[in-house]
């Protein structure tokens, strides 16, 4: 594939409907610009009595020189070609225009190096206009050196003015050339560089797509996993609470009672985090690994392990603990560990970081906020902040982030209380 690419180029973009808009207005620019050149170097006498007489041969030679090049895009070899014999003939009779002629013939040399994808056809094209050019020149030359009227220039002397004519003919002819041809082939190879760079642009695009969604994917399997263990430990305390309620159930039927009371509260927390997480667990993918159930409880291992890695880090309760469900215990110890995470990667050698955890009547906020260096707003956000908003779905809370305006960035997940039921105290049942 490698082989096939590098003998077969991929093409260049072609014109765009404004370039091709902007050629004609080109052409239409140095045809009028050809007329009054001509009409100027008439009145200027450029040529003198050998001039091309009425303005009908100059109009003529104008929309000649300068039409082609609203095409000039679309058949770059041709327009060239075309506008070399116009260039030939009008100096051959005469036509009194010096500057138009010559930009024109530029323009056409650089369209060919700029355009043409078959480089080895636009090297022959260009080469073979130049030299035809050349030959033309050499033999105007040789017949103004054997030019025997007197008006001509003087050619006594080993460095004469004729000489010294001919030799600036020479060098103008060939940087004229030589510039349009190295120009041409600078812009196209800046075209191509262009055209790989949005090629791979999309590219890597395409492959960022694909990552985010995998990453989700597997962020979902965890938080599944968590669910698992969750899940599995209501379900576990219900075993045993109905075991100890049919232990009790004849002799003792009030503990019997306390003992389904716990059942029912432990199947609603199950039911409750299921249903939490039926709108964000949409997909299924590979088994995750770790996955281990965490609480709030951990926060304070999590803060030293911060201290230890480099980023000095705070931990602030405020209020008074209630109860939460292990659900969303795990989803905000996880959201503190992301926040910690990213202040330890984006914060700076300097960083440094507060968690504060706060209680209240309708809700539990957890906040991390660190100091460090400015990080602007992304405009797509990273995996990081997807798995946090994926976590504060799964809990029924809202998520909250930012740079804040003297450094640093703001992490915050605020999770409402669901509204307390009734409490039943645990059966104390011995064996």
């Amino acid at each position: 594939m490698s082989d096939h690419t590098a003998a077969h180029p991929a093409p260049r973009p072609r014109p765009t409907r404004a370039e091709l808009r902007n050629d004609v207005w080109l052409a239409a620019g140095l045809f009028v610009s050809a007329v009054l050149s001509s009409a100027l170097g008439s009145v200027a006498g450029v040529y003198g009595a050998d001039a091309a007489e009425g303005m009908q041969w100059a109009l003529l030679y104008s929309l000649g020189l300068t039409a082609p090049l609203a095409v000039r895009r679309r058949f770059p070899e041709l327009v060239v070609v075309a506008i070399s014999v116009v260039f030939f003939v009008g100096v051959t009779v005469r036509i009194p225009d010096l500057y138009v002629s010559n930009i024109a013939m530029f323009i056409a040399m650089y369209t060919v190096g700029a355009w043409v994808d078959d480089r080895r056809r636009a090297l022959w094209v260009r080469v073979g206009v130049i030299v035809a050019m050349f030959v033309w020149l050499i033999v105007t030359m040789f017949q103004s050196a054997i030019d025997p009227s007197d008006d001509a220039l003087s050619q006594a002397g080993v460095f004469s003015p004729f000489a010294a004519m001919l030799l600036l003919q020479l060098l103008v002819n060939a940087g004229f050339f030589g510039g349009a041809y190295y120009m041409g082939d600078r812009a196209y190879a800046a075209a191509m560089s262009r055209a790989a760079l949005e090629q791979r642009t999309r590219e890597l695009e395409r492959e960022r797509e694909v990552t985010a969604a995998q990453a989700v994917a597997l962020d979902r399997v965890r938080i599944a996993r968590e669910l698992h263990d969750v899940v599995a430990h209501h379900v576990s305390a219900m075993g045993v609470q109905a075991g100890a309620a049919r232990a009790v159930l004849e002799r003792d039927p009030d503990a019997a009672r306390r003992a389904l009371h716990g059942i029912e509260d432990s199947a609603r927390s199950a039911i409750a985090d299921l249903r939490q997480l039926l709108e964000t667990l949409r997909t299924s993918g590979a088994d995750a690994e770790g996955g281990s159930t965490v609480h709030l409880s951990a926060l304070a291992d999590l803060v030293a392990h911060a201290n230890d890695n480099g980023l000095p880090t705070t931990l602030t309760v405020v209020g008074d603990r209630v109860d939460l469900p292990d659900l969303v215990q795990v989803n905000m110890y996880r959201v503190a560990q992301e926040a910690l995470t990213n202040a330890r990667r984006h914060g700076g050698p300097d960083a440094a970081a507060d968690v504060r955890l706060r209680y209240s009547g309708d809700a539990v906020e957890l906040e991390v906020v660190n100091t460090g260096r400015a990080v602007a707003a992304p405009m797509r956000p990273g995996l990081g902040l997807v798995g946090m908003r994926e976590r504060a779905a799964a809990s029924g809370g809202v998520l909250e982030t930012g740079p804040r305006g003297r450094g640093g960035f703001l992490v915050r997940l605020r999770v409402p209380l669901a509204a307390p039921a009734p409490s039943h105290a645990s059966a104390g049942v011995g064996a």
